[in-house]
């Protein structure tokens, strides 16, 4: 038989109906299993007004169930016996005694009689309907329900062979039935449906789509169409798509256009300012780029065919554009200024109460960004002025009407302050990534100051202990460092990110007002390069005891743990990353274990090549006979109390697979060496390849503990000498397998 279920209502906010349609499949059908029904398939539909769910082939009954459960000896507590009662549902004369090897025990025999579908499904709808997990929701009239708009009435009809029948059930007097109705404006009364196509049918007549994609593709192709036929084009938006689906019915696209005074606008601006007050689409001149149109989508047919419809949005639209240029025109007087007023300004916008003001932000950023700019190939003079005014746009008035714009008005207003075009972009990118998918920038300008940004927000957190627990990461830091990987990798940028982060954390923990600040940044420049237990760094260092500022014994006594821990963190995010790659977990392990860890590019290449390695016929064989030789010398070591990594030597070599093995090993060894010097790891493991067989035939034709002593520390030497040999390319201990 089928299930058709309609929850009709007043109007559900479409960022919820998508959720609603998982949800109430979800709890549908599985409280149907739950109670021993079984079902084909279901599907989930909503428009503004109504939830539906089809659900095809499910049992007429559920099966009977007889359960057998063990409880405590005869002679056990009463407490025993009571709680083995209270958790099947029976009294003591109803269960049954048997003989259990030396002793007897109760046992208790429940059966469960099949129900019908119709008790079942009332049971569980009733359920679902007050359970239903709105994100809000509201209560009317004298009820005690709670949905998300006052629920109107209620479908739920089982059709077999015989016909369709109504389920019984009332919630809150509303009763389950076998009508509904159709468009608010453009049908009239109520109508019966007997099946779910019938349902769908009818609705279609009574100018309702029921399914929100066909709703989705509709507004889609109309507006589309509209579009190519003024000779311009709508702007891709999936998302104001879906939720403009959920807004309509009966979907009917209408075409505007926008007002010329209007048209200076950065077309960002006139795309954002439409969709976010009005759900309108953007429609572009795609000569000029410029939006110069928009389409609505009304919810209903009208005699002048939307004329009016046009008529009332246009003069909305009108008025909420003549406020974005408002906006923006006094935004370009503060920026030909040169951002002067926004820039002292920032100084009152709070950051994070324990990381200062946004222009201590941006002060930090600038002294990042000084110390990276190199480290990536950008103009020092062009990385530091973008920093400088990178946060500025976020007191103009136009981001401060929609924040989702910043950065790109402050691309536009660097633009109007005369500013080089790569200071302009980095204002633009320095935001970026955002996410897995956004585009990572690529100019070394727009690198720096964007890698500056990241690593100021990560290592601040870290400073004042504010990191990610579990699921929570209210300052999006797993989203922050994968954004640093990427702009690394994806640029293929070689630095070692700890010394960066080691600096920047040092940064946090003393502040950015020390008695001396000139000396200050060149210690700070230098860890960024060097690290800050580098030469370079303590050689300056020891310079400057004399001045002795109370900054400078916490440099030199300077704590890594904040540091290494953010390390660790950012190694976690790169496995995720590298997985997402297709590359395995213990290949990442691996590599980590390696020199240059922090040196993402370096790590990647290593990865990559073993990654290839391990998946010819030599690689998983090479890494089994490594272990092998590997075990072996562990054994031997722990055994007689001694390090076998004093050299073999040839001479004492006793047949001929050991001395092809030597031969083998000096082979490879010349070739590994410089490959791993020149970071040509493809190579490297090539050579190491070559091992796999020579190891092979030594294996099979030496036993290497022999009772000759010195022959056997020898072949223990030797098997030494294979674990250098080929550890010096990855930790291969790690590979698992």
């Amino acid at each position: 038989m089928d299930l058709l279920i309609e929850l009709f209502s007043e109007e559900i906010p479409a960022r919820m109906q998508a959720r609603a349609r998982d949800d109430l499949k979800k709890m549908i059908t599985e409280g149907l299993v739950d109670a021993g029904l079984t079902y084909a398939s279901a599907g989930a539909h909503s428009t503004p007004r109504r939830l539906a769910l089809s659900v095809d082939g499910l049992s007429a009954e559920s099966r009977a169930v007889r359960e057998e459960r063990k409880g405590p000896r005869v002679d056990a507590p009463a407490a025993a016996i009571e709680g083995f009662l209270r958790s099947t549902g029976l009294s003591k004369d109803q269960l049954e005694i048997r003989d259990d090897k030396k002793t007897q025990v109760y046992f208790a025999v429940i059966e469960k009689p099949g129900r019908k579908a119709d008790e079942i499904v009332a049971e569980v709808l009733e359920a679902t309907i007050r359970t239903f997990p709105w994100p809000k929701s509201m209560r009317w009239g004298v009820g005690t329900l709670r949905w998300v708009r006052p629920l109107h009435s209620i479908i739920c009809l089982l059709t077999d062979e015989t016909g369709a029948r109504v389920v019984p059930l009332n919630v809150d007097g509303i009763k389950a039935g076998n009508t509904t109705q159709g468009h608010r404006f453009l049908a009239k009364g109520s109508f019966p449906v007997s099946s779910f196509d019938d349902y769908v049918i009818k609705l279609k007549r009574a100018f309702v789509v029921l399914d929100h994609a066909e709703r989705a593709a509709a507004i889609w192709q109309g507006a589309t169409n509209l579009a190519f036929a003024a000779g311009l084009e709508l702007v891709d938006d999936k998302g104001l798509l879906a939720e403009v689906a959920g807004l309509v019915e009966w979907p009917v696209p209408l075409m505007g256009g926008i007002d010329e005074v209007f048209l200076h606008l950065p077309p960002e601006v006139l795309q954002t300012s439409m969709k976010e007050h009005q759900k309108f689409f953007s429609v572009r001149n795609p000569r000029s780029g410029r939006i110069e149109g928009f389409v609505t989508v009304a919810n209903t047919e009208t005699a002048d065919q939307g004329a009016t419809i046009l008529k009332g949005n246009q003069k909305v639209l009108n008025a909420r554009l003549s406020d974005a240029r408002f906006f923006y025109d006094k935004d370009l007087r503060v920026a030909k200024a040169g951002m002067g007023e926004w820039l002292d300004g920032l100084a009152s916008v709070t950051f994070h109460n324990k990381l200062g003001s946004q222009a201590d932000r941006a002060a930090r950023i600038v002294s990042l960004t000084r110390e990276i700019a190199p480290l990536v190939g950008a103009d020092l003079d062009l990385a530091v002025e973008a920093a400088r005014v990178a946060k500025a746009d976020l007191r103009s008035a136009m981001v401060g009407e929609f924040p989702e714009l910043q950065g790109l008005m402050g691309m536009y207003y660097a633009r109007a302050a005369g500013m080089p075009e790569a200071v302009a972009l980095a204002a633009r990118d320095h935001w970026a990534p955002k996410g897995p998918e956004d585009a990572v920038p690529t100019d070394p300008v727009s690198v720096a100051v964007a890698l500056a940004e990241k690593i100021d927000t990560l290592t601040g957190f870290w400073a004042i202990d504010e990191k990610p627990t579990g699921s929570k990461d209210p300052f999006a830091l797993r989203r922050a460092a994968l954004g640093v990987i990427r702009l690394v990798l994806e640029n293929r940028f070689r630095m070692s990110i700890d010394r960066p982060l080691d600096a920047a954390v040092l940064r946090h923990q003393i502040g950015l007002a020390p008695s001396n600040p000139e000396l200050l940044n060149e210690i700070l420049g230098l860890a960024a390069q060097h690290g800050i237990h580098g030469a370079p760094t303590r050689n300056l260092i020891a310079r400057s005891e004399g001045a002795a500022p109370s900054w400078l014994a916490m440099v030199r006594d300077h704590d890594p743990s904040v540091s290494d821990d953010l390390r660790d963190f950012f190694h976690d995010r790169l496995k995720v990353y590298l997985k997402d790659q297709g590359i395995r977990h213990d290949v990442i392990d691996a590599c980590l274990s390696m020199p240059g860890s922090c040196d993402f590019t370096l790590l990647v290449n290593r990865a990559e090549s073993l990654a290839a390695f391990l998946k010819t016929e030599d690689g998983p064989n090479l890494i089994s006979v490594f272990k092998r030789a590997t075990t072996i010398l562990l054994q031997a070591e722990a055994k007689d109390g001694v390090e076998y990594s004093y050299g073999a030597e040839v001479k004492f070599a006793e047949t001929a697979e050991e001395r092809a093995l030597f031969d083998a090993l000096d082979e490879a060894e010349a070739k590994i060496v410089p490959a791993m010097n020149s970071e040509d790891f493809a190579a490297a493991m090539a050579a190491m390849a070559q091992l796999r067989a020579p190891i092979d035939a030594f294996f099979t034709a030496v036993q290497i503990n022999t009772d000759n002593q010195v022959v056997r520390r020898n072949r223990l030497n030797l098997l030494s000498r294979i674990r250098t040999i080929c550890s010096g390319v990855a930790d291969l201990t790690k590979i698992e397998g």
